[in-house]
C-alpha cells in the first residue's frame, strides 16, 4: 500500500493517549468489544460507553471542534455518579458566564 508523499494530518492522532491506547487495543482485538472489555476488565456496556465517548471526541476533532476538558470531566463525573446532570449543567453555565465576563473586561 503506497502512502501519499505528504500524508494528511489525521485527527485521530490528536486524541488523548488513553483514547489512542483504547483504539490500538480494539484493533489488536480484531474489533471485538467483548475482547476489549476482557482486556480492560470491565463489562461490555462499560467498554461500549467508553468507545462511544472516544468516537464522539474523534468526530468533534474531524469537525474542527476543540476539545472541552471541563465538559469531558463533568461527563465522566456524571457517569461515575459523582455529580448530578443538573449540577454539571450549573457548573458549565457558571463557567460560560465567567468566560463571558472575562471577554467583556470583567463586566457581566
Amino acid at each position: 500500500m503506497n502512502q501519499p508523499p505528504n500524508p494528511p494530518q489525521l485527527p485521530l492522532l490528536n486524541l488523548p493517549p488513553e483514547d489512542l491506547a483504547l483504539v490500538q487495543e480494539l484493533v489488536l482485538q480484531s474489533g471485538s468489544l467483548k475482547g476489549l472489555a476482557e482486556v480492560y476488565s470491565v463489562s461490555y456496556p462499560t467498554i461500549r460507553a467508553r468507545l462511544d465517548k472516544v468516537i464522539e471526541r474523534l468526530r468533534g476533532l474531524i469537525a474542527g471542534r476543540k476539545p472541552d476538558p471541563l465538559r469531558e470531566y463533568l461527563a465522566e463525573l456524571i457517569d461515575r455518579g459523582g455529580i448530578s446532570v443538573e449540577s454539571a449543567r450549573r457548573v458549565l453555565d457558571l463557567s460560560e458566564r465567567a468566560g463571558s465576563a472575562m471577554d467583556n473586561g470583567g463586566v457581566s
